[in-house]
């Protein structure tokens, strides 16, 4: 401990080393439930890409694990802290360098936090896509590591799709810049891509050049009541069925909606027992929403409502956005699983999470970016109840492991981390685990970045 911090010291200073055990430890873990973190040896925060590689050449030749973190918003343990291991958090190197609206990029430090940058670029009529449900506090650097989505992915696509390059201070601390700032390029492989979703476990990223859209009209919403999920997942085919790209598709279940209404007195339907939020950016979205009412009635909803103007529209949005806030308010804990499913399969996927429900006695609430399948179940328990915290443990498998069997994924954004890193075997296959660990054994060879993270 003492080699390790007079080398920390030789090449930071002092504000960037935190060594007080009371502070350390509130370093430890992210927001995942179940999952296993160590205490650190010592928390780093770095301002510059050169105190970040000397951090990594201090872990290397003193062979200490090092855990990247940003805001901690994950819900994967990625970011939960090993013990002995120095916490490299990014969160001070948070200046935006570059907006360019020729070239439609910015460049960014990994500790920019998403709804900065989103304003950032507004002020140049500009546009920054993903936006994760905790867009108001998870950094950049964060929704690469984890390959972030948010609730405009229907339309926009997800983080990957926005990331053009990346400097990278790989483990032995030397810096490797990958992709690009043009609109194409095609040379070499494509190690970007590799690192968005890495989580961590291949290199520091400490620059980022993202790809920008022009800032799209303001968007309204409508929102749709119906009977069961089944319709409302009826709904939702219907509207991609017939070609239509809303740029939002989201669904709430009645255990989400009434949580939302105990918590914030949203004023929104307690009969429903699903309610879907469709909603358009186009130059005419009026004409897109009656379009979409007409396949919600069609497909039996009980009320389809649009939204008269921004404001209602924006409430409505708040109203999903505290969705998983809400139903941590159900229960002393919860397990917030990342299920993404081919859309066709959507109503089986709710059907039987409600069947799960049902089997092992809990409260499993549901919201979902219905256009892209992708559901995020909640199992909500009682931390301090033994019986009930393993049954929302076998609950949650019980779920992955239905969203296998619908030809699904076990993860749309949130990423492996600890949580479900026995699962990714299972869906990855023998052969292609074999080549995610030559990959990691490739650019981390000490295997220090993340230890017991992803595999």
């Amino acid at each position: 401990m003492d080699d390790l911090l007079e080398l920390l010291r030789a090449g930071l200073p002092a504000e960037a080393l935190v060594t007080d055990p009371d502070i350390t430890a509130t370093y430890a873990n992210d927001m995942a439930s179940f999952c296993d973190a160590g205490t650190p040896a010592v928390v780093t925060l770095p301002r510059t890409v050169e105190q970040v590689q000397h951090i990594m050449r201090t872990a290397t030749a003193l062979r200490v694990p090092v855990v990247p973190q940003g805001a901690r918003t994950g819900l994967s343990g990625a970011a939960n802290a090993s013990d002995g291991c120095i916490v490299l958090s990014l969160v001070k190197m948070d200046r935006i360098l570059e907006i360019s609206p020729v070239d439609r990029i910015a460049v960014v430090e990994p500790g920019v936090i998403n709804a900065v940058l989103s304003r950032a670029v507004n002020e140049h009529g500009l546009y920054y896509p993903p936006d994760p449900s905790s867009w108001e506090t998870c950094t950049i650097g964060g929704n690469i590591g984890t390959a972030s989505g948010g609730l405009c992915c229907v339309k926009y696509g997800v983080t990957a799709e926005y990331v053009l390059g990346l400097d990278i201070v790989l483990a032995d601390g030397r810096l490797l810049t990958t992709g690009r700032r043009t609109a194409k390029g095609v040379a070499g492989y494509d190690l970007t891509r590799l690192f968005v979703g890495s989580e961590g476990s291949l290199g520091i990223v400490v620059k980022a050049v993202l790809a920008l859209k022009p800032q799209p009209p303001r968007q309204l919403v409508l929102a749709a009541e119906f009977p069961s999920a089944a319709s409302a997942c009826d709904a939702v085919c219907r509207i991609m069925e017939r070609g239509h790209t809303p740029s939002l598709l989201e669904l709430m279940d009645r255990t989400t909606v009434r949580a939302v209404n105990r918590m914030a007195n949203m004023g929104l339907p307690d009969t429903t027992e699903a309610l879907l939020l469709a909603a358009f950016d186009t130059p005419d979205p009026s004409a897109d929403l009656a379009a979409v009412a007409g396949l919600c009635t069609a497909a039996g909803a009980t009320e389809v409502v649009p939204a008269d103007d921004a404001a209602e529209s924006e409430m409505l949005l708040q109203a999903r956005r505290m969705s998983l806030t809400a139903l941590e308010t159900v229960k002393s804990a919860t397990m917030i699983d990342d299920v993404c499913v081919p859309r066709s399969q959507l109503g089986a996927m709710l059907e039987g999470t409600a069947a799960v429900a049902e089997k092992y006695d809990l409260t499993i609430g549901v919201c979902a970016h219905a256009g892209d399948g992708n559901t995020h179940p909640v199992v909500c328990f009682d931390h301090t109840d033994a019986d009930e915290s393993r049954r929302a443990r076998e609950s949650f498998d019980e779920i992955m492991a239905l969203g296998l069997e619908l030809g699904g994924t076990i993860t749309g954004e949130h990423g492996v981390g600890v949580l479900k890193k026995e699962w990714l075997a299972r869906e990855l296959g023998d052969v292609s685990v074999e080549l995610h660990r030559g990959i990691k054994q490739a650019f981390d060879p000490l295997g220090l970045l993340n230890p017991g993270k992803v595999f």
